[in-house]
């Protein structure tokens, strides 16, 4: 946590913290003026983008797949699927994105999955939070992806768990971390082709012993930062199918479109 994150607690602590959270916030904005989370330059509100990097950023809007959610040049009409969709659908319904995935984009991921700042998340739930409205109907259960164990330990936090948090907080979703866990410790995705990351993660998941019973039939959100390949979300789909769930559809902040090329 940086120190402006320090000071926000000591702000909120004891019986007095509310009334002296209005003055506190103002007295924070005079010692550690808010900045850009993508590029750091000052800004008027906290964990916002200055204009410059909120121009960059590409959200994804109709038209677009109704099961992958990658955006398509032209209204093709209802129902009609992307090239990538049809040649190999996924396990799971639908899958969201807020924005496609680009160098505006990747600074913000980076910094939320590395740079050991979850206060990005709730920045993220902001704009998954409309980006998914087709997904939330039914009062879903929001499930992150899991990180393992060792892996969560030394970056401190899962990315994909705080942006559940963050978009329940916003929706009044329930979020259950709990009914899947990464029981392998997986090969960083970053540079591996399609085929090897289906090879990296299959068998990296297992559900809760409870799983049927924790859901009491509602249907699962899973939630992810980046969708690059879908291979990490497949799998942890078909883990979840093998545990008799039998709706579910994927939100993530941001999707690879094949054109842009950037490392993940």
């Amino acid at each position: 946590m940086d120190s402006r994150g320090d000071l926000v607690k000591v702000f909120a602590l004891g019986p007095v913290g509310t009334a002296l959270s209005r003055g506190g916030a103002l007295l924070l904005d005079q010692l550690y003026p808010p900045t850009c989370l993508a590029c750091h330059q000052p800004v008027v509100e906290a964990h916002t983008l200055c204009a410059r990097c909120f121009a960059q950023l590409r959200p994804i809007s109709a038209p677009f797949c109704p099961v992958l959610g990658i955006p398509l040049g032209a209204a093709l009409g209802p129902g009609v699927l992307s090239a990538e969709a049809i040649a190999d659908p996924p396990p799971f319904g639908r899958a969201r994105a807020a924005l496609v995935y680009n160098e505006a984009a990747r600074r913000i991921v980076s910094r939320l999955k590395y740079g050991d700042q979850p206060e990005l998340a709730r920045f993220c739930a902001r704009l998954m939070a409309p980006a998914g409205r087709d997904l939330w109907g039914g009062d879903p259960v929001l499930v992150p992806v899991p990180l393992h164990f060792g892996r969560r330990i030394e970056r401190r936090y899962n990315q994909s768990a705080e942006l559940a948090q963050a978009l329940g907080k916003a929706l009044g979703l329930r979020v259950d971390a709990a009914l899947a866990r990464r029981v392998r410790r997986t090969r960083q995705q970053v540079g591996l082709s399609g085929d090897q990351r289906r090879r990296n993660v299959a068998g990296a998941f297992a559900t809760h012993p409870d799983l049927l019973g924790r859901l009491a039939g509602r249907p699962v959100v899973l939630i992810d930062d980046v969708y690059t390949t879908g291979s990490t979300l497949r799998a942890l789909t078909h883990q979840l199918r093998r545990g008799g769930v039998h709706q579910i559809d994927v939100m993530t902040f941001a999707r690879v479109v094949i054109g842009l090329d950037l490392p993940i």
